[in-house]
């Protein structure tokens, strides 16, 4: 372990960061000079070490072990643990039939039919994965004087979709889950703040979606990563059990 590691650089983890939002995320906080653990579980998170640096492992964030690996790797390696962005996409078998799961705001699925398993999924890897990472740093960052973490999650948390409704209920879940660890370890300067992201450029942008945004347009992944890499930092060290929209005022036009 090199000594300038742990005093020079803070220390970030990032699940999910194959993806598109991922990947900025990744390369928003690489560029601000934090030391990256980054995970995925494809190789893809190696691979994206080796251009921007950082340590990439293979994982899955419905696994424990996985995340306690990526978490005593950051700590074996670094340190300390200063900030955790908890990226997780659509759980699987949540989406309407037939739409490969992409969004549809026509959708009318029948609500009742999703089975227990279609629940106990989502639940598994939009709302325990974040509970579980908490568990596993928390501690770490109350010993350290402070932390924060970031959870990247979807606009249908405040406006359910049928197109997504297993999914839309554990996000909501989520915005109880963020206000309650505020109220837990704000005191102690660990903070925790969801990013809702609305419709982002690798998504397919059609014109009924467009008129649903007042912005007329498709977000950035940049602009999401921005985000993220501001309710991380010292600049928003007052911010903590917040949902923050980045949306284009998506929710607005609902």
């Amino acid at each position: 372990m090199r000594e300038t590691d742990m005093v020079s650089k803070p220390v970030a983890l990032i699940t999910a960061a194959g993806g598109a939002l991922g990947t900025a995320c990744a390369t928003e906080l690489a560029e601000r000079q934090y030391e990256l653990v980054m995970m995925t579980r494809s190789e893809a998170a190696e691979e994206l070490a080796d251009r921007i640096g950082g340590v990439g492992l293979r994982g899955s964030v419905t696994e424990e072990r996985d995340l306690a690996r990526m978490v005593e790797t950051a700590l074996s390696r670094f340190g300390r643990i200063d900030a955790v962005v908890n990226n997780t996409g659509h759980s699987p078998n949540t989406g309407v039939p037939g739409t490969g799961g992409q969004f549809d705001p026509d959708a009318d699925l029948k609500l009742l039919s999703l089975t227990d398993d279609a629940w106990r999924q989502a639940m598994d890897m939009i709302f325990l994965n974040v509970v579980r990472m908490s568990r596993l740093v928390t501690e770490t960052m109350v010993r350290q004087g402070g932390g924060a973490i970031v959870n990247i999650t979807s606009f249908a948390q405040k406006e359910p979709s049928f197109a997504y409704p297993t999914g839309s209920c554990m996000r909501m879940a989520l915005a109880g889950f963020v206000k309650l660890f505020a109220d837990s370890y704000g005191a102690s300067n660990v903070r925790m703040n969801n990013v809702l992201p609305g419709f982002v450029e690798n998504f397919p942008f059609e014109e009924r979606i467009k008129r649903q945004v007042p912005m007329s347009r498709p977000g950035s992944v940049q602009e999401v990563a921005k985000t993220v890499a501001f309710l991380l930092s010292a600049d928003a060290g007052y911010v903590t059990g917040q949902n923050i929209l980045v949306d284009g005022g998506l929710n607005r036009g609902l």
